[in-house]
């Protein structure tokens, strides 16, 4: 290895990425430590696909303007008014800027992608997705002269007073340490952690899936909390939308989301509709549906659809169960036919005028007279033939984290760590209390990234 260097960041995901080459741009030697093998690096990062971002006027492929008033406003929307504003709105300010910055450090971008309209004013798809974005950061970075090691996860950080001193990780089944100057903690939740989720949620958790990284185990995370570093956030609140239930047990990543919720009904293990499907456009809601999952019997939902709206939403990365009848998926499905017949004959008779239906935007189509009502894309189900998915809760990332400031510095009790900065998933219960919009952790991460490159930069030099 190359002299002790100035700055550690661990973790190797988007928000690490962005602090590594913001720090070595600022003249200060840089070493990540990423706990994943060389093909797994990134963390959740090499699953996102874009990033939402503020703009006055058309940006690269955006289009229109998205005001700050109107990004927080969606952001409300989804969190039930829990967020730190100053931090959120710092975030979305700062995200205007970012997109340059980010196509300037060799992001790529592409328009909008079929099944994904609504979202070409406020959301930058990245070319190549996630993984796109991970392997052009590291070319930049490596140019950058920042140093990485794998398979190298960190076990402990040594406080003196209100500084690290020391950094512990291993590799190759040894143990290191070093020594640096600055450290930034950008290395994700503990959602691969089931037992940590377990103890928070209880038994249900057993039957979660983790669509995230399985590298983002809290270890980082716990040992800091354990040293009195300030928290934040709640244990319980995740980004959790609900995948096929066919996906892996971990690191399915966002090919396993599945967005026919909006033009289907959707039910549990006893054929009982539990939500309204159409309460708003899937980006604003998909993430409460992991949620509202985990709540129904055995953590299970399913989606029933039919021929008219099947190329209505993204392709699934599984193919449709199929059938020929309601009688027929509900055998398929393991669901008591009955039951779903009588649902499906309900909802049916509770539509209404279906002439206004629009699948990109808020339509009103909607049910009268059903409990729970579905309020846009209501459209009977009646042509054949019938497709089900079975829905379970994905987990991508915890909001429960380190609590920084607007220079996304941490403290411990009242005051601040001199030394140490953090980014990404790890602080974004910060911003988050709740809910996920999406596309706005990236926003997150590279914001923060940023900042904490800059902020640890300044102090090392």
């Amino acid at each position: 290895m190359a002299p002790e260097p100035d700055i550690v960041i661990i973790g190797g995901g988007n928000a690490a990425l962005c602090a590594a080459m913001t720090a070595a741009e600022a003249g200060a030697r840089v070493r990540i430590l990423e706990a994943a093998p060389k093909p797994y690096r990134g963390g959740n990062s090499r699953h996102t696909r874009n990033f939402r971002c503020m703009h006055s006027g058309p940006l690269g492929p955006l289009i229109d303007r998205y005001s700050e008033d109107e990004y927080f406003e969606d952001l409300l929307k989804v969190t039930g008014g829990k967020t730190d504003e100053t931090l959120a709105r710092l975030a979305i300010r700062l995200s205007e800027e970012c997109l340059p910055w980010m196509e300037a450090h060799g992001v790529r971008f592409q328009p909008s992608l079929s099944g994904t309209l609504s979202l070409a004013r406020t959301n930058a798809f990245f070319l190549g997705g996630g993984k796109g974005l991970v392997n052009a950061y590291y070319r930049t970075a490596e140019k950058l002269g920042v140093e990485v090691s794998y398979e190298a996860p960190v076990t402990h950080l040594e406080f003196d007073e209100n500084r690290i001193v020391r950094v512990d990780y291993t590799q190759n089944g040894e143990t290191h340490h070093v020594s640096p100057k600055a450290v930034i903690v950008a290395s994700g939740g503990f959602q691969a952690d089931i037992d940590w989720l377990t103890r928070a949620w209880g038994p249900a958790a057993q039957n979660f899936l983790i669509r995230g990284t399985p590298y983002n185990r809290g270890v980082v995370l716990a040992d800091l909390l354990d040293q009195g570093v300030e928290q934040v956030g709640d244990p319980t609140q995740c980004h959790a939308v609900a995948i096929d239930g066919r996906a892996p047990k971990y690191d399915g990543g966002i090919v396993t989301r599945l967005d026919c919720v909006p033009f289907s009904i959707v039910v549990n293990k006893h054929a009982e509709r539990f939500y309204d499907e159409g309460e708003d456009v899937w980006p604003k809601r998909y993430a409460i549906w992991g949620r509202l999952v985990a709540a129904q019997p055995y953590q299970v939902g399913y989606v029933i659809i039919d021929a008219k709206s099947i190329n209505l939403f993204m392709p699934s990365v599984f193919p449709p169960i199929k059938a020929d009848t309601l009688e027929e998926l509900a055998a398929k499905m393991d669901l008591p036919a009955d039951k779903l017949l009588k649902t499906v004959d309900e909802f049916n008779a509770a539509c209404g005028d279906t002439s206004s239906f629009h699948p990109t935007e808020l339509d009103g189509v909607s049910t009268t007279n059903l409990t729970p009502p579905k309020t846009n894309w209501a459209r009977p189900i009646t042509e054949a033939p019938f497709y089900g998915y079975s829905l379970r809760t994905g987990v991508t990332f915890t909001y429960l984290g380190l609590k920084v400031d607007e220079n996304a510095q941490c403290s411990i009790g009242n005051r601040p760590v001199a030394n140490m900065w953090a980014a990404g998933e790890t602080m974004a219960g910060s911003i988050l209390g709740q809910g996920y919009l999406a596309g706005f952790g990236m926003t997150i991460g590279t914001v923060f990234g940023r900042i904490a490159g800059r902020e640890a930069a300044r102090y090392a030099n």
